[in-house]
């Protein structure tokens, strides 16, 4: 542990900007659940975000190059809970991501494995001490990124097991990976995609991919989401039609509209004018991460503040394009608005590493 911490010691940007998306999400799941037997969900996320608080003080405190000593048996960790889920978790919307903890609680291993792949990339990337990335150097931390990648792609959850290589990549080109090596790993990623297709997505992943490029072709049955969630979003208008207001939401149209497609209905019920809102909140909130990585003290600092930068950019840009038909429907939740302990509590831990690199910048 470090010093005692202090109110003083948070970032009160990044953690106001974060609780202000907070109270419009669980507004958002109340007028998305209401009357429903979801009904309770919006008390239950104001629970999950006072963890979240608590977490995120954790992380602050523990000294992240203590964490990043850890990492090995972290990650030993992180693969082994994977298996576990894959063989006993419970199976929900068809994917068995969830160990059920008793009380209605819900844990998704794969969210928390975010954050080991942010410290596995920070670590090995700092450790090298260069300003060029060798390919052979990319292999081997791709490897090890790959094992997760693989074992979340199989539960199946491609969203997020493709947030594990985000991480990777944005840590890769911060490192200095050449451009000829991106041509090249381009060129072979063409080459697999087939392979890909063929032997690790499920018929279920391909359903919604195919229905991402022609909705139209199965509108009550895989495109159903995709159409619904379009036609939310342009119902809005410019200024929404009032909380609670939302016919789409309201009628139950629009599915599961309090977890992936909170954006759907939030776009109905405040328009155009409130994703604009929205957006450059989130737009501040990354830059603002950004901004701590170019203060870290050093380069595993750097790491994990992109690390998390990009992993919010991800998530943000999959969600928002998600629901308005700009790319495949995979589950990724909305940062900080979604409901879910898992991935609350993940967002706050992410924030917490940030503060937690923020702390030590003035620390030889």
């Amino acid at each position: 542990m470090s010093r005692h911490l202090s109110p003083r010691d948070i970032d009160w940007t990044v953690l106001i900007i974060a609780l202000f998306l907070c109270a419009v999400g669980a507004l958002q799941i109340y007028s998305a659940t209401r009357d429903t037997e979801f009904q309770s969900s919006w008390w239950k996320q104001i629970v999950y975000v006072l963890g979240g608080l608590l977490l995120m003080w954790i992380a602050s405190a523990v000294d992240y190059h203590t964490l990043l000593h850890w990492v090995p048996a972290m990650y030993a960790g992180s693969v082994l809970a994977l298996l576990v889920t894959y063989v006993v978790g419970e199976r929900v919307y068809g994917s068995r991501r969830w160990i059920p903890l008793g009380a209605g609680i819900h844990l998704e291993v794969s969210e928390f494995v975010k954050l080991v792949i942010i410290l596995l990339v920070a670590r090995y990337l700092a450790d090298l001490k260069t300003d060029v990335l060798e390919i052979r150097e990319v292999l081997k931390l791709a490897g090890l990124v790959a094992i997760p990648a693989v074992l979340v792609l199989k539960q199946p959850d491609l969203g997020t097991s493709v947030s594990y290589l985000a991480v990777l990549i944005a840590g890769a080109f911060l490192a200095g990976l050449r451009w000829r090596y991106v041509a090249a790993i381009a060129v072979v990623a063409v080459i697999v995609v087939p392979v890909g297709w063929q032997h690790f997505l499920t018929d279920y992943q391909k359903a919604r991919l195919v229905s991402f490029m022609d909705p139209e072709r199965d509108p009550q049955g895989k495109g159903y989401q995709l159409i619904q969630s379009q036609i939310a979003v342009g119902s809005g208008g410019m200024f929404g039609k009032g909380v609670t207001k939302g016919t789409q939401t309201q009628l139950r149209f629009l599915p599961v509209p309090h977890k992936d497609f909170i954006f759907s209905a939030f776009a109905e019920e405040h328009g155009f004018a409130g994703v604009v809102v929205l957006l450059a909140l989130f737009f501040v909130l990354i830059m603002r991460v950004v901004q701590n990585a170019q203060t870290a003290p050093d380069r595993a600092g750097m790491y994990i503040c992109m690390g998390v930068a990009s992993l919010l950019l991800y998530h943000a840009l999959v969600n928002v394009g998600m629901v308005v038909g700009l790319m495949p429907v995979t589950g990724i939740p909305l940062p900080f608005m979604s409901y879910g302990g898992s991935s609350i509590w993940t967002d706050f831990l992410a924030l917490g590493l940030v503060n937690n690199v923020r702390l030590r910048r003035f620390v030889n």
